[in-house]
């Protein structure tokens, strides 16, 4: 049976909320209290901090390790539903980033270790108690990211912005309350470059409510965040939220201007990539027979023939994408 999109429902009439970040948290839990009660349809205009916790004036109004905004209610929301969170706008609203100075050493091979540079920059650059970051200049009218010091004498770096949301995710089953520095089916801290303005995430529901949180706004970022960080900002973001009824999904998905993707979402380190490649697989084989009415066989092939995989984190999670103009019509 197809699910039932819950906003399109004549009876229920969309609003707008300004939702402040009057409260930020730290992790994905079902027990933190509701910041706004949404219905289905609703949109949302709000604020993300940093990934240390500071605001887009400079203030540290937040706690360190990705400060979530949220929880947000979604009205109707039951355990074995799912949500669409569509992230109509994601904008800088600060003028500066910042960065790790170094690839983690979990992304080089074990030769390249030795000999490598101090991740230690300068203390006080970007922050008064670290020495390990770097300091972006951000031009948010042209769209632009910039490093001026350190000064390469070879390469500007100098590149253009792709803002995007780190963190998006609902509480997470049970009562495990994982903190906003890990991913799992609840979605979480994915950091999937993917997720920018414009896309769909979707997510299953655990909780009543499902109780949706977003935040560790990136500037930039490269495939596999390779450095552990990216480009750390602050955003303003809206959103709309839409409810499916009874959906049968297990895990994040994504829908992209051009693809769909299934994203094997698991904690960083605790497993190998394989095992979140076979998630991400499974999980479209999954999506292209339920939704997409393929046979089984069909969906196989067009995955071997069609897919396209991404390094989601480099030591955590892959996800698969399908051209959307490669599926079947609906």
């Amino acid at each position: 049976m197809r699910f039932l999109l819950l906003a399109a429902l004549p009876f229920l009439a969309a609003e707008t909320h300004t939702v402040p970040a009057a409260a930020t948290y730290n992790s994905f839990d079902h027990r933190h209290p509701v910041l706004k009660r949404i219905k289905p349809g609703d949109s949302v205009a709000t604020k993300t901090l940093d990934a240390g916790g500071f605001d887009e004036k400079g203030a540290q109004t937040g706690n360190r390790g990705n400060p979530l905004t949220g929880p947000f209610f979604i009205e109707g929301a039951e355990p074995g539903d799912a949500i669409e969170i569509r992230l109509d706008r994601i904008r800088m609203n600060r003028n500066y980033g910042y960065s790790a100075y170094r690839l983690g050493l979990y992304a080089i091979s074990p030769e390249t270790v030795e000999g490598i540079y101090s991740r230690q920059f300068k203390k006080g650059a970007v922050m008064p108690d670290r020495d390990d970051v770097v300091k972006w200049n951000i031009d948010a009218q042209n769209n632009r990211v910039r490093l001026d010091d350190p000064s390469s004498q070879v390469h500007k770096l100098d590149f253009a912005a792709k803002p995007m949301l780190g963190c998006v995710g609902v509480a997470a089953p049970g009562v495990f309350g994982p903190t906003s520095g890990i991913s799992g089916n609840y979605g979480g801290n994915m950091d999937y470059n993917r997720i920018v303005e414009g896309s769909t995430v979707i997510l299953p529901v655990f909780h009543p409510g499902a109780l949706l949180f977003v935040g560790d706004g990136h500037a930039l970022q490269a495939d596999g965040e390779p450095a552990g960080t990216g480009v750390e900002t602050t955003m303003d973001v809206t959103f709309t939220v839409q409810l499916r009824k009874n959906a049968k999904v297990e895990g994040p998905r994504v829908i992209t201007r051009d693809h769909i993707a299934s994203v094997g979402s698991q904690p960083e380190f605790a497993s190998s990539l394989d095992r979140s490649l076979r998630l991400a697989t499974s999980d479209m084989i999954a999506w292209l027979t339920g939704e997409y009415k393929m046979e089984p066989w069909a969906a196989h092939l067009l995955i071997a023939y069609q897919g396209e995989y991404d390094v989601v984190t480099v030591a955590g999670s892959m996800a698969l994408r399908i051209p959307k103009a490669s599926l079947p019509a609906r």
